[in-house]
């Protein structure tokens, strides 16, 4: 179960919780990657939530986004992405180690955008809830 009461009403904040642990978690790894630029034969690591998410949405595929969200909610332990290890085979180096420090820099910026996003969007979603319970009142 999500972060939130399992309720139609927190259907997308359940899922952008699960978007923004993703989100957290690849930037833990794009830090680490970075961290052991220089470590022998060590491999990068990543995450792809977007993938998840996008496969459990294309699973409801004509029905609407609401309806979509609604059932990606209802097993958000599909939404838990795995690392993995990237390009094992590929290295830049004689010693094994396939981290390129100015990339991991560019995804790390790339994905703190990304979590902003998300984290803006789980705002909006409470603004919103916010806003109905007033003029609902």
């Amino acid at each position: 179960m999500g972060l939130f009461v399992n309720s139609e009403a927190f259907d997308y904040i359940n899922v952008l919780d699960k978007a923004a642990d993703g989100s957290w978690r690849r930037n833990e790894l794009i830090t680490n990657n970075i961290a052991n630029a220089d470590t022998p034969t060590y491999k990068r690591q990543d995450i792809d939530f977007e993938t998840a998410l996008r496969q459990e949405l294309r699973n409801t595929r004509y029905q609407t986004m609401d309806s979509k969200v609604r059932h990606a909610n209802q097993d958000l332990g599909k939404l838990n992405a795995q690392p993995y290890e990237d390009m094992t085979a590929y290295s830049y180096r004689l010693d094994g180690n396939n981290v390129d420090p100015e990339q991991e820099n560019v995804e790390l910026a790339s994905n703190q955008i990304k979590y902003s996003g998300i984290m803006d969007g789980i705002k909006n979603e409470f603004t919103n809830l916010q806003s109905v319970m007033r003029s609902g009142s």
